[in-house]
């Protein structure tokens, strides 16, 4: 856990804190990245006498060099790494207990409903599902029993824009956490603890490391005593992340914002496509002026991510669309180099009950596009000749 607030590092700007955020290199070698420190545990030099290190699923160097990092991309004072995002997400639901209840937003991560929904609500504590892009839904919802507000914005798969700063006010007036999914804008784009949110979660597998190639999740909060509390249960349930695993995601956020920059140019540039395609029946993307999300996103972030969910029109069939993309990889995850497409109904949000699914909007015909870095126009074509080829006969 980060607990080193780097006042000078903090003044700089965003693409320098990429760089040189967190653990800035090996003071001992002068190498500039910080080693992996690939061991399970340390000498000690006595009883009682340690050189700051004991056991590594209690803390290690490398990990420490990252949890400082993406607690000075999130402006915040506190970071923790941990082995995925859900284990991240399960970390902050332990700080609950039995008989609290959570409000959640409507459509999110569907990791996220099944481990609300299958696991925690074993142990007595429960979630309400809200339109949290409607203030009043959240205000009429918060009871005695209510103790925190989990918000994804813009979120999964459908994009819905939450006002960050708003949703805070409230919650904060009712002595309630506000709890925020920054995974799909980054701190790159989005830093909701400036907004107000207590506690920030990501799934660090996605844009931040920005490669395809390990798994990590993170948390981050401003408060000292919500920090200890969270690292006590970081150390108690153990999901850390590894050194190697560590060292791969410093070096992933090195090149975040000039991938980010590229995936939103590209995200764009597809997104206007999309929308004036009379085969598509709807985008959703809070970077087009027509969505009911574009203001608030702008006035929150730094721009609107890459990540595009749209509905083929009824004359299409949607399992051909995906049997014929050829340079686009049909996939889980997201946030990588290499553009991926998914069905959400039946593979990200397949663990919510299909009524649910068909209420909030997360529909079989459902598209969920993660924008890579190609080239646009190649991105453009593929999408165009798989949508061709899905046409249904007449």
């Amino acid at each position: 856990m980060s607990i080193d607030v780097n006042n000078e590092t903090k003044k700089l700007g965003k693409n320098s804190i990429l760089i040189h955020g967190g653990t800035d290199g090996d003071e001992t070698t002068g190498a500039v990245n910080v080693p992996v420190y690939q061991t399970s545990t340390y000498k000690q030099d006595g009883l009682g006498k340690t050189r700051g290190w004991e056991y590594s699923r209690t803390g290690n160097p490398t990990r420490d060099a990252l949890e400082k990092l993406i607690a000075d991309l999130e402006h915040g004072k506190f970071g923790l790494a941990f082995a995925s995002g859900l284990a991240a997400i399960n970390t902050v639901l332990s700080l609950f207990k039995s008989g609290d209840k959570l409000i959640v937003s409507d459509n999110i991560y569907g990791g996220t409903f099944r481990i609300l929904d299958n696991v925690f609500k074993n142990f007595g504590i429960t979630y309400e599902i809200a339109d949290t892009s409607d203030l009043s839904s959240i205000e009429e919802k918060i009871d005695d029993s209510v103790k925190a507000v989990y918000i994804e914005s813009p979120s999964n798969p459908l994009l819905t824009v939450t006002d960050i700063a708003k949703v805070s006010q409230i919650a904060h007036k009712h002595n309630k956490l506000v709890i925020v999914d920054n995974t799909f804008l980054t701190p790159y784009l989005q830093r909701p603890l400036t907004l107000g949110a207590d506690i920030v979660v990501h799934s660090g597998t996605k844009y931040l490391g920005g490669h395809s190639d390990t798994i990590s999740g993170f948390a981050v909060v401003n408060d000292e005593e919500l920090a200890k509390r969270l690292y006590y249960l970081q150390n108690a349930i153990g999901g850390v992340l590894a050194p190697w695993d560590s060292f791969l995601i410093i070096r992933g956020i090195k090149t975040l914002g000039v991938r980010m920059d590229r995936h939103v140019e590209n995200a764009l540039k597809i997104a206007k496509w999309l929308d004036n395609n009379r085969d598509i029946k709807k985008v959703y993307y809070p970077g087009l002026k027509n969505d009911p999300g574009y203001e608030v996103q702008k006035k929150q972030a730094d721009g609107p991510g890459a990540m595009i969910s749209f509905v083929l029109d009824s004359g299409y069939d949607y399992k051909k669309f995906f049997e014929n993309l050829r340079l686009i990889t049909l996939a889980e995850s997201l946030g990588g180099v290499e553009s991926l497409v998914c069905h959400p109904a039946s593979m990200t949000h397949a663990a919510i009950p299909a009524d649910i699914r068909k209420k909030v909007g997360i529909v079989d015909e459902l598209i969920r596009l993660s924008v890579g870095i190609e080239d646009g126009d190649d991105l453009i074509s593929d999408l165009k000749q798989a949508i061709g080829a899905s046409r249904k006969e007449r």
